[in-house]
């Protein structure tokens, strides 16, 4: 699964997830709900893009 950055540099990383907003380890970026943004900035999924 790909990292996806955030403009603001913030990186989610599927194998990580998103403890503070209840993503489990292992959801790729693309499953993620529809309104869950970067929860260092609220930038919304669309801004984000491939992690090198």
């Amino acid at each position: 699964m790909e990292k996806m950055e955030c403009p603001c540099g913030y990186v989610y990383d599927p194998e990580e997830g998103d403890a503070e907003t209840g993503i489990v380890a292992g959801t790729a970026f693309s499953d993620l709900p529809e309104d869950w943004v970067c929860p260092k900035c609220g930038a919304e999924k669309e801004y984000f893009f491939p992690a090198d």
